[in-house]
């Protein structure tokens, strides 16, 4: 019976010890950093694109779907991205935003017919050392990643979107 009583004292207190092993252990080391599963968002309407200033690279008008914004507990901004040209030529890509690696990544493009093809190559790129995604770059310091903190969910996005800046971000 004293064994018993004192194995039962002892298992809290390695409990405890393996507890705080697993603690001190991703304290010290960082965990790997796993994308959740996406899921594609209805094709955009028209009515529900907020207009945003891209910067003076380009003529084209740039646009976020507000009800694609999703903002996901693995860090990533996703949403549906609308350029047009003068010309009236439209691009529609679904993209996410990391905000703590400054990276993006194009998960899908609109089709004529209003519905999703895949990227082909669907990877994390750099958002800073390719002069094509000046609109990502705007849409990361200006409205999803302003100080580098993401927002804390789409209405804060939208916000920002409609007020034509994240009142945290700096202009350059």
């Amino acid at each position: 019976m004293k064994k018993i009583l004192v194995l039962l004292c002892f298992l809290p207190m390695a409990a405890y010890a393996q507890q705080q092993k697993g603690f001190e252990y991703e304290f010290d080391h960082e965990r790997p950093w796993v994308e959740l599963q996406t899921q594609l968002p209805a094709y955009p309407n028209p009515e529900n694109l907020l207009q945003f200033d891209a910067g003076p690279a380009s003529t084209n008008l740039h646009y976020v779907d507000a009800p694609s914004i999703t903002v996901g507990e693995d860090g990533v901004v996703r949403f549906t991205l609308v350029i047009k040209s003068p010309q009236g030529a439209m691009n529609v890509s679904y993209e996410g935003i990391r905000c703590q690696t400054a990276e993006k990544r194009t998960y899908a493009f609109g089709r004529n017919d209003k519905s999703w093809a895949r990227a082909r190559i669907s990877k994390w790129v750099d958002l800073e050392n390719i002069a094509q995604n000046y609109a990502q770059r705007a849409l990361s310091r200006y409205f999803f990643c302003p100080g580098v903190r993401m927002v804390k969910d789409p209405e804060e996005a939208i916000d920002a979107l409609k007020a034509g800046i994240h009142p945290r971000a700096v202009r350059y």
